[in-house]
């Protein structure tokens, strides 16, 4: 796989094998469903959707795809999240197993409320 940094998040998906592909591609429209606002862009050689700042990220790894929607992201979902590996802004989904699509939605919301509070708090 190219290791160069990616220069769109088509650019980013078309480095997977098709299966990882097809998962990716899912993801990110359920994003874009969720914040249709939200600019794609790549951070961290991720595919990454901002509203102000960052807003979640996502990325495919050997075993897994993380889903990065914050710490906040994380601590509010802890529960629907506890049957999945997470750190403080992470979630890892295993490759094989069914991906959670519409929990990805929800946190998608939940962060884009969140980012437009924080926005009209610094107003």
């Amino acid at each position: 796989m190219n290791k160069s940094s990616p220069k769109s998040i088509d650019e980013y998906i078309g480095r997977y094998p098709e299966n990882i592909q097809v998962i990716l591609q899912k993801i990110r429209l359920t994003i874009k469903r969720g914040a249709p606002d939200a600019k794609e862009t790549i951070s961290y050689q991720m595919p990454t959707f901002k509203l102000g700042g960052n807003l979640v990220y996502f990325a495919a790894f050997a075993k897994h795809i993380s889903f990065f929607p914050t710490s906040s992201g994380i601590a509010k979902f802890k529960k629907e999240l506890e049957v999945y590996e997470t750190s403080k802004g992470t979630v890892r989904f295993p490759i094989g197993k069914p991906i959670p699509y519409e929990l990805i939605s929800k946190i998608t919301k939940f962060r884009v409320k969140e980012v437009i509070e924080k926005g009209k708090k610094r107003k």
